[in-house]
């Protein structure tokens, strides 16, 4: 798909993807210590306030299946990365491989 085409929704969910790959070690050896209660509480309170230092996209839960074409978050098919309609559509132009419209 060409650049031009993708909408904010689109950019914004390959930045917290790409956000949440490059951070998901540090995090979770932070959420690690913050979470152990063995550790002095100290520690453990040093630690939760570095993963309040990391940004807003980093987290886990900010990442969304959404529709490679339209940007849309529902009804999405998850092998495909395609809501429903483009699904529909990209299968019946035979652009999809293994594919095909069910007749019986």
């Amino acid at each position: 798909m060409p650049a031009s085409y993708r909408n904010a929704r689109i950019i914004r969910d390959m930045k917290a993807r790409h956000g949440v790959k490059v951070n998901e070690v540090a995090r979770r050896a932070y959420l690690f210590v913050a979470r152990n209660q063995n550790l002095p509480a100290q520690v453990r309170h040093q630690a939760q306030l570095q993963l309040n230092t990391f940004g807003r996209y980093t987290r886990p839960s900010t990442v969304k299946n959404r529709c490679y074409e339209t940007g849309k978050g529902r009804g999405i098919m998850s092998e495909f990365a395609l809501c429903r309609f483009q699904f529909r559509l990209q299968a019946l132009k035979g652009e999809l491989n293994g594919v095909r419209k069910a007749s019986w």
